[in-house]
């Protein structure tokens, strides 16, 4: 495999928004895999996840059961301690020849508050997932200004870094999904049906998980 993805997060729980938007930039990319990546610890969220990593990976690796095209990953779970992505990409860099960072734009704006983020650029491709209210969006609006100079826009919605690396902009399918509504419902005794896959949602049931 030589095209590949990157999704990380902390998939807590992973749900179907998840996966509705790794499909889509899949499509669009013809990416021969996507990695799913949870966090061990997120540097920028104040508060912990509140599984294991063990369990949101188990939650990761049933839901993607049947797709051949997803993979789920450990390799910041086995690294350990605080999850910076330019370990992961220079990781993935070593293994595959093209490698693509799936990023929300939300985060991809504070990009600049990464850890060796400029590096990010020499590693790494972008696919930059745009939700509606950003259609419009041009990519220069939401990079930081110290890398702008460094890019030039190839046609309406890709662009390409100094390094040769490509940023994608993908408006993707919204779907009004969120973890941290999703553990609410949970602790409301609330359904979580079509929120989550089927697996996801018994795993959480039968383990009790987020009612406390």
């Amino acid at each position: 495999m030589n095209k590949v993805g990157l999704f990380g997060g902390s998939f807590d729980p992973v749900h179907l928004g998840h996966l509705r938007v790794a499909e889509e930039v899949r499509g669009h990319l013809d990416l021969e895999s996507v990695f799913f990546i949870p966090t061990a610890v997120q540097p920028l969220k104040r508060a912990a996840a509140i599984l294991s990593a063990d369990e949101r990976l188990r939650m990761i690796r049933m839901s993607i059961r049947g797709n051949p095209y997803f993979r789920a990953s450990d390799i910041e779970i086995k690294r350990g301690g605080i999850s910076y992505s330019i370990d992961t990409v220079r990781a993935y860099a070593r293994r595959f020849d093209d490698v693509y960072f799936l990023v929300g734009v939300d985060a991809f704006s504070e990009i600049d508050l990464w850890k060796d983020w400029t590096e990010l650029f020499r590693y790494t491709n972008f696919a930059v997932m745009m939700r509606p209210k950003h259609r419009t969006a041009d990519l220069l609006m939401v990079l930081p200004k110290g890398v702008q100079p460094d890019v030039r826009r190839i046609d309406g919605s890709t662009y390409e870094h100094a390094s040769g690396k490509r940023l994608h902009l993908f408006e993707i399918t919204q779907l009004d999904i969120s973890s941290t509504n999703i553990r609410s419902l949970v602790r409301q005794g609330r359904s979580i049906r079509y929120l989550v896959p089927d697996s996801v949602e018994r795993f959480i049931k039968e383990k009790g998980l987020y009612k406390g």
